[in-house]
């Protein structure tokens, strides 16, 4: 039924709940998630959209820089964020656990899923047993938006940590340019030799950026 203090609402609603959540533009779907029965809902979204910049960097956006926008308050804050990090969660699930990784695929999923939206550079690892079945994922260092500093010394304090056999390493660059650097280079090769020093194998090293993924040891560089 049609409610007649809000008939956008409740059509948007059906929409979805009929598995046509695809039709809704971003500020319906915004307006679904965030402001309930309100008729003024889907004028809000644009509004919020709008200061933002586009959907993107409204769904970046940490909780001080979500605090300053208008008419968004804590209770829409916290969930926007949680439907954020299950959206996540979601994605990460394919990240297989049950059976050993085979190749770079299986791990870009979890950094894919992680990374690839982020306004920093984030650097997080893969654990993983002796049969390569992961034991978890980790994120370590967080930098900004032009680089973060990784300590060799700490990937190989959590890999002990884990009891992992082997790892996968990897970061993203939120210039959206998926190219490894020389910095990557050196990094990885850094990090491979300290590895070495207690049997564990760094498998590869994965540069994520906007949904691409590139693979250090698919390019020879391990």
């Amino acid at each position: 039924m049609i409610d007649p203090a809000d008939p956008r609402g409740s059509r948007n609603r059906q929409q979805l709940l009929g598995g046509a959540a695809d039709r809704l533009s971003d500020a319906e779907l915004l307006a679904a998630l965030l402001c309930g029965p309100d008729p003024q809902a889907q004028q809000k979204a644009l509004q919020w959209l709008r200061q933002c910049g586009g959907l993107r960097a409204l769904l970046n956006g940490d909780a001080q820089q979500l605090g300053l926008i208008r008419g968004l308050g804590p209770a829409r804050q916290a969930r926007l964020i949680a439907s954020i990090e299950l959206g996540r969660r979601f994605l990460e699930t394919a990240l297989p656990k049950r059976r050993p990784l085979r190749n770079p695929q299986d791990a870009a999923a979890c950094f894919k899923a992680r990374l690839a939206d982020l306004p920093h550079e984030v650097f997080g690892c893969v654990y993983l047993d002796t049969r390569h079945r992961i034991i978890c994922y980790e994120p370590l260092f967080r930098g900004t938006i032009d680089g973060t500093v990784v300590y060799p010394r700490e990937v190989l304090k959590r890999a002990l940590h884990h009891n992992a056999a082997a790892i996968i390493v990897g970061h993203n660059h939120p210039s959206g340019d998926c190219e490894p650097s020389q910095a990557d280079r050196n990094l990885t090769q850094r990090l491979k030799k300290s590895l070495a020093l207690v049997d564990i194998r760094l498998l590869d090293h994965l540069i994520v950026a906007r949904g691409e993924c590139r693979s250090l040891a698919e390019l020879g560089w391990l």
